[in-house]
């Protein structure tokens, strides 16, 4: 199998560093590796389901962060926290609904919700609350999920990748 080349702009995380710098890195870390997954395909090739039966896409894949991106950390800055591709009748929308996708404009929305957060955060404690349906959240265990979260969806995207032209890389 091919090894995918290394992303210009995935960095290594620091060995030794405070909570917070620690915490931004490895969430940095994990959002570029879900676009290098996507980098140098076609959006004929980011919208394929490559993994039947499933029908989970690199392009879906980066849809639903959108949606993750916004709905934890938008309630915790005051921005927008209405949904992007899903609606109380499709909740997946995000996945599923993918197949005339555009991809550039989907792929914009994910960074641009990514640049509001990593702009807006700073300015909060990792203490501070974010109020949920029945219970708060810190923002320090939302960067913790955030982490998770992507590791999780990073690991479908080597499996799609790889489907999809024999590329692989950690």
């Amino acid at each position: 199998m091919p090894e995918q080349p290394p992303s210009a702009n995935r960095v290594r995380t620091p060995l030794v560093a405070d909570e917070r710098t620690m915490l931004e890195a490895w969430l940095d870390f994990h959002r570029e590796t879900l676009s290098w997954k996507c980098e140098g395909l076609s959006p004929e090739q980011l919208r394929l389901a490559s993994s039947p039966p499933s029908n989970l896409t690199l392009i879906g894949l980066v849809r639903h962060m959108a949606e993750v991106e916004r709905g934890w950390f938008a309630p915790v800055v005051g921005t927008d926290t209405t949904w992007i591709y899903c609606t109380e009748d499709d909740l997946d929308g995000d996945f599923d609904n993918v197949a005339d996708a555009d991809v550039d404009a989907d792929l914009a929305t994910w960074r641009a919700e990514i640049d509001r957060y990593n702009a807006a955060l700073p300015d909060y404690s990792l203490d501070h609350l974010r109020k949920g349906r029945t219970r708060e959240y810190s923002l320090r265990w939302i960067y913790i999920h955030m982490i998770e979260e992507y590791a999780r969806h990073n690991g479908h995207a080597d499996f799609l990748r790889e489907a999809i032209d024999g590329s692989t890389g950690d």
